[in-house]
């Protein structure tokens, strides 16, 4: 029996402009589809997810037709709206066992390894940076456990660093940080660069590509239609590559939430700048608090900044994906994050604000994402709820769905992610009640207990 989706087409108007997206080029999106048309595989979405689930698909199998659906442009949603650090984990794991965590360290460094080499096999024009990121550590005691848990991993053979607050402050003068945890082959990205250079190889390869393209209705089936304003597409099978933004198609309504993320960026600071900030040679860092605050270095010199408090979130009654009116709706937000950073960084308080934005990302209540292929046909492929970490985890599920397609996913068996079952996000208006009195009264961010 087929299954009929009506996809809520609500959207608004999300004018902020990321740092990425402003030092990209000129981009002048492909044409929207305008007519009938038929597919092997038919791809929802122009982030990491949508783009390395085609570029995957297309080198395994260049003879598949590969059809993306983007409702805007390429990188309009998270993957050119984050904060742009390539992190290692799964979010929502606990790490007792030591062959599962060696497993998932492998496989989501494995995942920022193929970002880089993609780069340099095709010499992308992509900025990018793997010099390590931190987690930093602002309590005594949590830095004490943050050693020990660092020598219990390398004992299973996970490089990672520890740095007492001496060493540290060599590398990143953090006020009020007792230690930090080093991983070296982490980084930053700039997904908007990835994406978008990336256009013109699936084009040569083959790949239908439709941007302003939004896919109204979906209809399961043997054969599946997605109706758009232009035309109907016929696949034999889909890829949900919409993170946040899933729910609006009508799959995992209780598995995922969008969650807007503000972020804020400085002007480009030089070597003296930066000096005087005290950032050395690292990437990124976050701290160890439940409203994470994190921060990464541009190559130009911009420091990208957001979190620590709930005031740099925002959910919106109805899983509305745009923050409406950003920048200037959300001023108090951006305003507390800025006050976080120069909490961390005093000389900071003269630095400009350049640049101020929101983006949309995908929440689960484990915090756990979840990876693989539903549907009576089988034919509904789908990735999402990266929870903060999508970088790394959006780019690695193209070959994740990749191998599903493929039947060849036995390595991505015993993974955490692997056909993880999703649930738990109440409907409204309990979601948005539960929300908003959960943070105010906790100051965190509500979830299930792993």
């Amino acid at each position: 029996m087929a299954r009929e989706t009506l996809v809520d087409t609500r959207t608004d108007i999300d004018s902020a402009r990321s740092v990425w997206s402003d030092a990209a080029p000129a981009y002048e999106p492909v044409p929207p589809l305008r007519e009938d048309a038929v597919a092997d595989v038919a791809i929802i979405g122009g982030g990491f997810t949508g783009v390395s689930t085609a570029y995957h698909l297309i080198r395994r199998f260049p003879s598949l037709r590969v059809m993306i659906l983007e409702a805007r442009h390429l990188a309009n949603g998270a993957s050119g709206r984050n904060g742009g650090m390539m992190l290692n984990w799964i979010n929502g794991v606990s790490y007792r066992d030591p062959e599962l965590t060696r497993r998932v360290h492998e496989a989501t460094r494995e995942g920022i390894d193929g970002i880089v080499g993609l780069i340099q096999e095709h010499g992308l024009p992509v900025r990018y940076r793997r010099d390590g990121c931190m987690e930093v550590l602002t309590d005594a005691r949590r830095a004490e456990l943050a050693h020990a848990r660092v020598e219990q991993l390398a004992g299973w053979g996970i490089p990672l660093q520890y740095l007492d607050s001496a060493a540290l402050a060599q590398r990143l003068g953090v006020r009020g940080a007792a230690g930090a945890v080093l991983d070296a082959t982490e980084g930053q990205l700039n997904g908007v660069d990835l994406l978008r250079s990336l256009r013109p190889l699936l084009l040569a390869r083959g790949v239908a590509l439709h941007e302003d393209t939004p896919v109204l209705r979906i209809r399961e089936g043997r054969t599946i239609e997605l109706t758009t304003p232009g035309g109907v597409v016929r696949a034999a099978a889909i890829v949900l590559a919409t993170n946040g933004y899933t729910p609006r198609l009508g799959y995992f309504k209780t598995g995922v939430f969008p969650l807007h993320s503000h972020v804020i960026a400085t002007e480009p600071l030089d070597a003296e700048a930066r000096a005087a900030l005290g950032w050395g040679q690292v990437a990124g860092f976050s701290d160890d608090h439940d409203r994470i605050a994190y921060a990464s270095m541009t190559p130009a010199g911009e420091i990208v900044f957001g979190g620590g408090s709930n005031a740099a979130y925002a959910y919106l009654y109805g899983n509305r994906t745009s923050y409406p009116g950003s920048p200037g709706s959300a001023g108090p937000a951006f305003e507390a994050i800025r006050r976080r950073m120069i909490g961390y960084f005093p000389a900071a308080e003269r630095l400009r604000i350049a640049h101020r934005w929101t983006g949309t990302l995908g929440i689960t209540m484990s915090r756990l994402c979840s990876m693989g292929v539903r549907g009576e046909h089988r034919n509904v492929y789908y990735a999402l709820g990266y929870s903060g970490h999508g970088v790394t985890l959006a780019n690695l599920a193209g070959r994740v769905l990749c191998d599903l397609y493929a039947g060849d996913h036995a390595r991505w068996r015993e993974l955490p992610f692997y056909m993880a079952p999703l649930g738990g996000v109440p409907p409204e208006p309990l979601r948005w009640l539960g929300y908003h009195a959960y943070t105010k009264l906790t100051g965190r961010s509500p979830r299930q207990a792993a």
